[in-house]
């Protein structure tokens, strides 16, 4: 069962965070159906649960379920969601995606598969655990920041080149194995690099909104890494 729901969840984590270009977000936004890029989207989560299944006939009904009923989730969401509701219906599509996947494990429970390799249960769990550290992480931190961000890009016209995204999935990688080795020094070694790095920019900055951001987004980064870590080791 651990398997299999491991698979699935694989499968969606890739194909909604990290094979789901903004690009296709905002087309799908704007044309809705009409839209080349949600059908690109579905077909890309078909193919990616057929690999994490390995393309078994014993799975094909699930992963056209899933398949079928993520281009009705995201149809829905498409129509429903409003600017002002961005954030609530992020959620509410992760959670419906997530209880057909728990459906179907459920509907296959207890189901045995073989497995070797790749496919271990050790070796799915630390996949979907650095994906979701990295990636599901970032734009997890994005939405709840969100806040914050859309004022201070505002007032702020600098081209950072997306490195604030770069820097939060290195350090939660950081955290993650931190807590992997059981080193919780370096957690907070790292915490109080970060702190003395942006000391200058809070100092500088009388913007109380920046001192915010910055602080809620190192402690929420900082806190998904050891909760990625934590669940890690309790699977395996």
């Amino acid at each position: 069962m651990v398997v299999l729901f491991l698979s699935l969840l694989l499968a969606h984590l890739i194909g909604d965070f990290l094979l789901q270009p903004t690009t296709w977000v905002n087309d799908k936004k704007k044309r809705k159906v009409r839209s080349k890029y949600l059908y690109c989207h579905v077909g890309v989560h078909l193919l990616l649960l057929l690999i994490t299944t390995r393309f078994s006939s014993q799975y094909f009904p699930a992963v056209i379920l899933i398949a079928l009923s993520h281009f009705g989730i995201d149809c829905i969401k498409l129509y429903l969601e409003k600017k002002k509701t961005a954030k609530s219906w992020f959620f509410i599509d992760q959670l419906l995606h997530l209880a057909v996947i728990a459906l179907v494990v459920f509907y296959y429970f207890p189901c045995e598969i073989a497995i070797a390799g790749l496919y271990s249960q050790q070796s799915l769990a630390l996949i979907t655990a650095l994906v979701a550290v990295t990636y599901v992480s970032a734009i997890i931190l994005k939405v709840l920041l969100s806040k914050w961000s859309e004022q201070i890009i505002k007032t702020d016209t600098g081209n950072t080149n997306n490195a604030g995204k770069y820097i939060g999935i290195l350090e939660r990688l950081f955290v993650f194995f931190f807590v992997m080795i059981n080193f919780w020094e370096g957690i907070g070694f790292l915490l109080a690099a970060k702190s003395i790095f942006r000391f200058g920019d809070l100092k500088e900055s009388k913007d109380v909104r920046l001192t915010e951001y910055i602080l809620i987004g190192t402690l929420l980064s900082f806190g998904f890494g050891i909760l990625c870590a934590m669940l890690y080791k309790a699977i395996i």
